[in-house]
């Protein structure tokens, strides 16, 4: 009788299964082509609006030296994604994802969820078994992503975390940000990974979030405004009373409720 393959061995099926259904090709950064070609992705998908550089080449190259990750998406030998992680310890060793991008008109093919896929195959391979990374809770693309296709927990509401942002696209929108929590070996990652996870539409506090912000930022800052201070008190108020993120409802919008 044949051993079950391990779960690194599963995560790298699933690495393999995702880069097809992407047409693209994903590989670790290890020398400066591929650092150059990261860089040139972050700065791209984050136009710093002063010049410059998102990740300066020697910072970035000191982070992978210091036990980080970073990994690049190929379509046709083009880079079209990257994302770039460094070790952290919060009540244990993990990998803080800071940035995940994916060029605008490559978005909308499955690419950022083969590149985290990637990121939690190298993750096990490499003996750490959690990845934590902030997102805005207005972007809804990446709710659904992180909540439904990754199965990470939702912690945390921190306002304004990173103060004023310098790139053309969170210029002058606080920088809000809750924080996913990827504990890679739970059923809930791997049903997650295999299956997605389903709507939640059991009875909680609904926190409705805009359809596009990003749009809605250049379209109309005042109503984003509006959006932001309203998901913000509500999402503090009840994180203050002991609620968490049960999921996402069929309009991608925030359950929240009581931890079952």
């Amino acid at each position: 009788m044949s051993e079950p393959p391990s779960l690194s061995a599963e995560a790298w099926e699933s690495v393999r299964a995702s880069e097809s259904r992407a047409g693209i090709t994903l590989r670790t950064v290890t020398d400066q082509a591929g650092v150059t070609d990261a860089r040139g992705i972050f700065d791209a998908v984050w136009p710093p609006i002063t010049g410059g550089t998102q990740v300066p080449p020697n910072l970035f190259v000191a982070l992978l030296h210091a036990g980080g990750y970073a990994c690049v998406a190929y379509r046709d030998e083009v880079p079209v994604g990257a994302t770039l992680g460094f070790l952290g310890d919060h009540g244990g060793v993990h990998i803080h994802s800071h940035m995940a991008g994916v060029l605008e008109a490559h978005r909308d093919h499955h690419i950022g969820t083969a590149m985290k896929l990637h990121q939690r195959a190298w993750c096990l391979d490499h003996g750490i078994d959690t990845v934590i990374w902030t997102f805005d809770p207005l972007v809804k693309r990446n709710a659904r992503l992180n909540i439904c296709k990754l199965g990470v927990d939702v912690e945390g509401y921190e306002p304004d975390f990173y103060g004023e942002m310098p790139d053309s696209i969170n210029a002058g929108d606080p920088s809000d940000r809750v924080f996913a929590v990827w504990r890679l070996t739970s059923d809930r990652v791997r049903e997650a990974i295999a299956n997605g996870l389903p709507p939640v539409e059991s009875a909680g506090l609904i926190v409705e979030i805009p359809d596009d912000i990003v749009a809605l930022r250049q379209q109309d800052p005042a109503v984003a405004q509006v959006w932001r201070m309203r998901v913000r008190e509500q999402m503090m108020g009840a994180v203050a009373e002991g609620l968490i993120v049960r999921g996402v409802d069929s309009e991608g919008n925030y359950v929240m409720g009581r931890d079952a």
